[in-house]
Order: structure tokens, then sequence, then C-alpha cells
């Protein structure tokens, strides 16, 4: 497992230098949130030991399981939680996430503005955007999302650091991509984590800093445990 994994994160990389090399970026502009959600925390330290850092969980629960655990080995380890946050787990996501990719609504605001308090910690915020407009997907819809960064923005200040998006799947992804950048520039804001194992390529053209594959590093996902 610990072979097939280097293996795969090395593949990743490659693909990763190549697109950037392609979109005449630099490579240090991109960086990969290995997506460790159901996976087991023997598959997390395997890519810990191939030397992946940044890290990306759905859930807050799942995330406190592994990562307190590993950071006592690496502590230069950074946890992402890249799923839609209840207000009741946004204290504990305070205390063990570096970054929070998933705020899209005033409530949710709140509740990371309490537990932050309460945790003695505030981490980096990302503005998630239903690009689509699905309603089964967490995000602020489109129409609503510059007057919501604009507010998030006074709220938190330089904690919001930027975008995410998660495009729909039977779309071409470009074009959700590119107005997720352009929303990013008309704010100001330098971070865009877009783009997944099967499209991360067409983000990196559209100016993606972060993208997030879990697929094709740590393969399919086992079932989640209730």
């Amino acid at each position: 497992m610990s072979d097939l994994i280097a293996q795969n994160l090395a593949a990743i990389r490659n693909r990763i230098a190549q697109a950037c090399e392609k979109a005449g970026r630099a490579e240090a502009d991109v960086s990969l949130v290995a997506v460790s959600k159901f996976h087991p925390i023997e598959s997390v330290e395997a890519a810990l030991k191939a030397g992946q850092r940044l890290f990306g969980e759905n859930r807050v629960q799942e995330a406190a399981s592994k990562f307190p655990e590993l950071r006592k080995t690496f502590p230069d380890l950074r946890l992402h939680i890249i799923g839609g946050l209840q207000t009741n787990k946004a204290a504990e996501a305070c205390q063990i996430a570096d970054v929070i990719e998933s705020l899209d609504r005033p409530s949710l605001c709140d509740a990371i503005e309490k537990g932050a308090q309460k945790a003695g910690r505030l981490p980096e915020l990302l503005v998630q955007v239903n690009t689509g407009g699905e309603p089964q997907k967490s995000g602020v819809p489109r129409e609503e999302a510059d007057a919501f960064i604009a507010a998030s923005l006074e709220k938190f200040g330089q904690k919001i650091r930027g975008l995410m998006c998660i495009p729909p799947e039977d779309e071409d992804p470009a074009p959700h991509f590119r107005l997720l950048r352009q929303m990013s520039q008309r704010h100001g804001l330098p971070v865009l984590s877009m783009g997944m194992s099967a499209d991360f390529e067409t983000a990196i053209a559209e100016n993606a800093t972060l993208v997030r594959v879990g697929t094709a590093i740590f393969g399919s996902r086992p079932t989640p445990q209730s």
C-alpha cells in the first residue's frame, strides 16, 4: 500500500508540473491537497512518509480521529476541512484545522467566530461558491456570492484567503473555474481551490492554487463507517 500511494503521489505531482508548464505557471504556485476522507490513518501515514504534507477531510469527526495523532510525528502537516460544515462542528473545526474551505452562509460565519474564540485560534477560510446552482451541494449561490464574500471579508479580514468550488459532474468544468477566478480577482483573493482527480489540469489552466485529489492517490474510497 505504501509503495502504491508513493507512486500515485509521484504521478500526480508530475501531472501538476506538466499542467503548470503548459499554462506558463510556476509549479510552486500550485499545492496538492491529498483528500483522505474515508481512508484509514495508515494510508495518510503512507502519504506523509512519501513527502505529502497537505491533506483534506470532509468530516470533522473523522479528521479528529486521525490528524492530532499524526501531528505528533509530522508536526508540519496541514489539514483542510473541505466538506460542508455543520455549525455545531465549527468549534472543533477551528481547533484542528489549518484551513476551512467551506464557508458558505452567515450562520456558519457566526459559529466559526464563536468557535474560534473557544478554541483560541481561527483557521484560514475559503468561501465555497455553488457555481452550478446544485441544491444538493454546499456553497453560497453564485448570485449571492459577491455580497457574501464582501461581508465575510468585513467580518474576518485577512483570514479570508480565497474561494473554492466543485463544478457539476456532467458539465465542462472550465467555465465554472473561470467564474471563480474572476470572482477572486474582483475581491483581491489569492487562493483558488478548484480541480479534482478528473479535472485538475483544467483548473490549473484557470489559475487554481490548490487542487484536491483523492481517488488518484488513495484509490477508491472505502465504504464510510456510520
